[in-house]
This record gives structure tokens, C-alpha cells and sequence, in this order.
């Protein structure tokens, strides 16, 4: 992990929100939200929280539940908070998950969509996640599978690094796409004094109206783009479309198609 690898700022929140989040999260969203929801819990911490994809899932099928989302990323709060503003139900606060900001078994349960690959520690943030949980409370969180079982995301890496062939561009698989060992997940979670851990391997489908809107979903969504401007600033859009057109050939130039998988973590304090 480098500074640049969980920094999203600038023009990334709203890409990220418009074009990412039909394209990779919503369905695995509303998975989490029915899985939270049938556990009925009262009081749930979100971290990792980004725009608010599953915020805005977990109150929609949970309308009971009180929910305190939170993301490292102040302009990603912000971002969500213009979709699902302040309400009875939902507090929004900045915070970092391996040092949150709450006291000990405040919630029943913890959930995070696609955020542990980003916790520099994330024996930390495991240890954070269980303080504050109540007994038996639970901790849903979900991580990409490798990188080439999620078809956008490697074509993409494929593009950058014929792009930038002397310094490849390696974000995807390294953060995102790079937490996948299901063995090492499970003992990180009981090394963090959890117990009961189970798996889902989750398949689905990733579309997007253009090969364009995928590519740039990517380059310009996620901190990718910091990687790309880094190696040369001024070919963001020259890099952008070297995806695309890799899409393109792949998948046809829209609408587009390609498979995704991800696993789905539970476990319990």
C-alpha cells in the first residue's frame, strides 16, 4: 500500500458514484443488505462506507436499523451524504477504521463492502471491528476474488501495462484484487479473536452502456488514475482510451458484458 493506493479525492468520488458502482457494486450491495437484514440488527457500523452503496441498500431493506456510516475519505462521505442526506436513522462521520472512534460493544453488528483491502493493518482493523461489537455481534464483509476471475478489471490492468510497458500501472490487482486468499482471511480473523467464520463465494455480472464507461470507471474511478498521472500526467484520457479499446475488443463496444466473483465474509465476536 502507498498513501496514493486509498485516496480518493478530487474528481475520483463522483466517477466512482456514477460509473463504478452500477458497474461493480450495487448487486453485491444489496447481497450484503439482505444478509445484514436477516440477523436484525438494531445498531450497525458501516466502515469503508465510500459513496454509500450499501448505506443506502442496508436502510432500504432494514428500516428499523440505525446505521453509523463511516469512511476514511471526507469527499467520499460527502458525495453520499448529497445522495442520503442526515436523518434519524443515518449518522455519517469521517473515521478510520483501525482506529475508530466509539466505545466498546456499541453495535450489533459491523459491515464493510470492498474496503478490507485497503486497511494498511488489517489486523488492526479486524481487532477495532470486534471492540466494538457487542456479544455475539456479527462482522459481514466482502473482498474481490483474483483478479482474473473479474474479467473489466483485468483487461484493464492488461491495456495500462501495454500502455506503460517499461512501469505497469498495478493498482487493481495489487489492492483491490489482491486480498483473495480465503485460508489467510479466516486466520487473520481469528488471530483478531473472532469465531465462526464462514465463506461465500459469490459469481455475478458487471454491464456497462459502453466499453468506454467501463474503462473509464476504472482509470479514472478508483486511485488507479493517481497511478496513470504519476507515470504521465498528461495521459490520463490517451490511457483511458487504451482500456477502452482493449474492452472493446474483448467485450464489443457496448453495452457491455463480462463476469465478476467475490467472496463474502461472516463471522462473529
Amino acid at each position: 500500500m502507498t498513501g496514493r493506493d486509498a485516496l480518493f479525492a478530487g474528481s475520483v468520488p463522483e466517477t466512482y458514484e456514477r460509473l463504478l458502482v452500477p458497474l461493480i457494486f450495487e448487486s453485491y450491495a444489496a447481497d450484503l443488505a439482505d444478509r445484514l437484514c436477516a440477523l436484525e440488527p438494531a445498531d450497525v457500523l458501516e466502515i469503508a462506507a465510500g459513496t454509500g452503496v450499501v448505506t443506502r441498500a442496508v436502510a432500504h431493506a432494514h428500516p428499523r436499523a440505525r446505521i453509523v456510516a463511516t469512511d476514511l475519505n471526507q469527499p467520499m462521505l460527502d458525495r453520499a451524504m448529497a445522495r442520503q442526506p442526515v436523518g434519524d436513522r443515518i449518522t455519517w462521520r469521517q473515521a478510520d477504521a483501525q482506529a475508530l472512534p466509539f466505545h466498546d460493544a456499541t453495535f450489533d453488528a459491523v459491515v464493510c463492502q470492498f474496503g478490507a483491502m485497503f486497511f494498511p493493518d488489517r489486523a488492526k482493523a479486524y481487532r477495532e471491528a470486534r471492540r466494538v461489537l457487542r456479544p455475539r455481534g456479527w462482522f459481514l464483509f466482502n473482498v474481490w476474488d483474483r483478479l482474473s476471475e473479474n474479467e473489466f478489471a483485468c483487461v484493464v490492468t492488461e491495456a495500462l501495462a501495454s500502455f506503460f510497458p517499461d512501469d505497469p500501472p498495478d493498482f487493481l490487482a495489487r489492492v483491490p484484487y489482491g486480498y483473495h486468499d480465503v485460508q489467510r482471511i479466516c486466520e487473520e480473523l481469528a488471530a483478531a479473536g473472532f469465531a465462526g467464520t464462514t465463506v461465500s463465494t459469490i459469481e455475478n455480472k458487471s454491464r456497462a452502456p459502453t466499453a468506454k464507461d467501463a474503462a473509464t470507471a476504472f482509470c479514472q474511478g478508483t486511485p488507479l488514475r493517481s497511478e496513470i498521472e504519476a507515470r504521465a500526467a498528461s495521459c490520463l484520457d490517451e490511457a483511458t482510451e487504451a482500456a477502452a479499446d482493449a474492452v472493446a475488443r474483448r467485450f464489443g463496444p457496448g453495452p457491455v458484458e463480462a463476469r465478476i466473483q467475490a467472496y463474502v465474509v461472516t463471522t462473529t465476536r
